[in-house]
């Protein structure tokens, strides 16, 4: 990677330039979620639906999501989870070595800019979800967030806590499964 607008970048790595940690996790989740690797297992909460095919061919983060979830968990919950903060930890010494996240203050550069500015306009917002193939999809939710979310995969967003009140979950969970932290890093304008 470097600094080039032209550079190719995962999902979960242009997620994590606009919109942080919880944005990064949120595509790593939606992937497995089109992979039938997790389900809602009560409202907020997902968990895998059991192994993962053709794991080594998954990136980093999304692996490590997979592994946490092995306990149901929701977004702040599975933010805070050992493998998935080390996998996020990788992924910003990854962008900071590539030119496109400061160290200190953490945010976004203005390569990062100029690359998430290039995407959008490469990939506008898709109209509908039909016909639009998974890797758009979460290219999608890593470029409009939210918005792609309530619009291509709305009911599994909804279900999992991804929009609207995420999170809440965790919330009278038992100690074991939720009430985590979080500690989500996040991408300031700069």
């Amino acid at each position: 990677m470097s600094g080039d607008p032209t550079i190719r970048l995962q999902p979960h790595e242009v997620a994590l330039l606009r919109g942080g940690s919880r944005a990064a996790v949120t595509v790593a989740v939606v992937a497995l979620h089109l992979r039938g690797e997790v389900r809602v297992w009560r409202p907020g909460t997902v968990r895998t639906s059991g192994v993962a095919a053709g794991a080594g061919t998954l990136p980093r983060l999304t692996k490590a999501v997979h592994s946490a979830l092995y306990r149901p968990a929701g977004m702040r919950e599975l933010l805070g989870r050992r493998g998935v903060s080390e996998a996020l930890g990788e992924l910003r010494g990854d962008l900071v070595a590539a030119g496109l996240l400061r160290r200190i203050p953490p945010r976004r550069t203005r390569a990062a800019r100029v690359l998430l500015k290039s995407l959008r306009a490469q990939h506008p917002f898709p109209a509908g979800r039909e016909g639009v193939p998974s890797d758009d999809i979460l290219l999608s939710v890593a470029l409009y967030g939210d918005k792609a979310l309530g619009s291509l995969v709305s009911r599994f967003a909804g279900e999992a806590g991804l929009i609207g009140r995420g999170g809440v979950a965790d919330e009278g969970l038992p100690r074991a499964w939720g009430g985590g932290s979080g500690g989500g890093f996040t991408c300031g304008a700069g």
